[in-house]
């Protein structure tokens, strides 16, 4: 399972991870580290709770994503 979101639903993805899978949640940063513009490999993603421009994904162990690269 993994869940793409914005800044302002992050907690509620973590919550929704935890509440499915009862595993702690991953969580990353789909944002360039050096100035903060969403840049990935993975295509656009919008945040599923508002539709506003992803900035993080938050999956759990058994998710095909790949946290932290």
């Amino acid at each position: 399972m993994k869940i793409f979101c914005c800044k302002e639903h992050v907690e509620v993805g973590l919550d929704n991870i935890v509440d499915e899978a009862e595993v702690p949640p991953f969580i990353d940063s789909l944002s360039d580290k050096e100035n903060g513009e969403v840049t990935n490999n993975l295509g656009d993603f919008t945040c599923e709770y508002c539709g506003k421009p992803a900035v993080y994904v938050v999956a759990n162990e058994h998710s095909d994503t790949i946290c932290g690269q």
